[in-house]
């Protein structure tokens, strides 16, 4: 080697020097790297604690992308990492299986929404996305039938993998790749604060009248954009309806009520249309069940899950299916095989952690936990309500919502390049919490082991943060 292709390696490099190192060579993910600040040098993670290698400690408000569960480095997860890479780290899943694999499906089988018994792995949500908006695709042409159209909702993100861009609302994530996208068919979103109805809290038809379904979903003719005029109107040519239940995530973190869940999957099965449920962000525990598809007590043919799934140390896909979807697969031709697979497609490492994780969830009574910290965000979050620069405050789980307006009476909002998100981030990150709102969309959503005093602190540093910026 010339003395002068010389390089100090990381061990003898100050971890000062990150950031720096960083700037020559990385490129991050939703991120202008122009104007960025400097990213933050994380050295390590314990429990809802980030460290930097300057010595600060953060809160993690968001688990690590949406990801964290059961805090960081947790030592039941380290271990599962560590005796799987001693026994086998990867091998090709088209033609050979192994013990982890195996005992994740039949894991998740026993605890999935009854009826999905059928695994196919991936590597990440959006591939999971695109899985299963291939295996509903497939299925029909299986069967000798033509069915290309997706339904998907307003406000939707489900990926950024073409097919996950496609289904999700056009918006300035998807705005580059245009044509890329191929085009599906959109109805509206139960957006509560925003009623596409136009209607409110107190006028409507769920709350004051007890309907068991929500009204965007229905199908009058004068509401021609509903999911059931939409199926109306298409009748065969639908493949499926796509959707996240309970929570819309990147699209604004909209709660739903669960009555449009229930009438979701009525429409599907009264128009004989597959229904596909994006659980990749809801999926174990966030939103107080341990699958927000329990919130109506319905089964999708099809659900995705990541995130989560390996309690936020590796990537992990899964899409699950019902033995319907499954056996239009089986043939002795084989043409009508599924032609779906990723290198990495059911890594032992990450079914292990999986396996473990879901011990986690089991042992600790995560979900009932979820459902403690979904009282202690109402709490912290309340006094916000009445703040002029705060349109709603909402909370599902484990995950609190403040929305942000430029004016209280018409809702007037920025949206998701308004200025006040990064001003906002800042103004946390002073404070000791990582948080990355959405534009005017402020939300945290922390990992479960946090305490009710650590949530308290949580959200009185939310409530201040908004007043220094936003003014009491």
């Amino acid at each position: 080697m010339r003395d002068d292709d010389q390089r100090p390696s990381q061990a003898s490099t100050p971890a000062s020097n990150l950031a720096a190192r960083d700037a020559a060579h990385l490129w991050h993910p939703y991120t202008q790297m122009l104007t960025r600040p400097a990213p933050i040098p994380i050295v390590r993670g314990e429990g809802i604690y980030l460290y930097t290698d300057d010595g600060r400690r953060l809160l993690d408000g968001t688990s690590s992308w949406w990801v964290n569960i059961h805090g960081h480095a947790h030592p039941v997860l380290n271990d599962a990492l560590a005796a799987q890479a001693r026994e086998l780290e990867h091998v090709i899943f088209a033609n050979c299986t192994h013990r982890p694999g195996v005992e994740l499906a039949e894991r998740l089988v026993a605890v999935l929404p009854s009826g999905l018994t059928r695994i196919f792995y991936s590597d990440n949500g959006s591939t999971a996305v695109e899985v299963a908006m291939k295996m509903a695709s497939q299925y029909w042409s299986n069967q000798g039938q033509r069915r290309r159209t997706f339904i998907t909702l307003h406000h939707a993100y489900h990926g950024d993998t073409v097919g996950a861009m496609s289904a999700s609302e056009r918006s300035v994530f998807t705005q580059p790749f245009s044509p890329m996208l191929f085009d599906v068919v959109r109805a509206h979103a139960p957006y509560c604060y925003r009623c596409p109805m136009g209607l409110d809290r107190s006028t409507c038809r769920i709350e004051c009248l007890g309907d068991d379904v929500c009204p965007v979903a229905l199908s009058p003719e004068s509401w021609a954009s509903t999911l059931g005029a939409q199926l109306e109107r298409l009748g065969s040519d639908v493949a499926a309806v796509l959707v996240e239940p309970m929570l819309q995530g990147a699209g604004g973190m909209i709660v739903w009520p669960a009555e449009f869940l229930a009438g979701v999957r009525r429409l599907c099965d009264q128009h004989g249309v597959l229904m596909i449920a994006d659980e990749v962000l809801t999926g174990f525990g966030r939103t107080g069940r341990l699958f927000a598809c329990e919130h109506a007590n319905i089964t999708p043919d099809i659900i995705c899950l990541s995130k989560a799934v390996t309690g936020g140390y590796l990537p992990l896909g899964v899409t699950a299916a019902t033995a319907r979807i499954y056996e239009a697969f089986l043939s002795d031709d084989r043409t009508r095989t599924f032609f779906h697979g990723h290198s990495f497609t059911g890594n032992p490492l990450a079914c292990a952690l999986a396996i473990a994780s879901l011990d986690l969830v089991r042992d600790t009574r995560a979900v009932e936990k979820v459902g403690q910290l979904e009282g202690w965000l109402r709490r912290g979050l309340e006094p916000l309500a009445s703040h002029p620069s705060v349109g709603d405050v909402r909370v599902l789980g484990g995950v609190g919502i403040v929305e942000l307006v430029s004016d209280k009476a018409t809702k007037a909002a920025g949206g998701y390049l308004d200025d006040v998100g990064p001003r906002l981030t800042k103004a946390f990150l002073d404070r000791g919490v990582l948080l990355r709102p959405l534009g005017n969309i402020v939300y945290a959503m922390p990992p479960y082991v946090i305490t009710e005093d650590e949530t308290a602190w949580l959200t009185a540093q939310m409530c201040n943060v908004i007043d220094e910026v936003l003014g009491a």
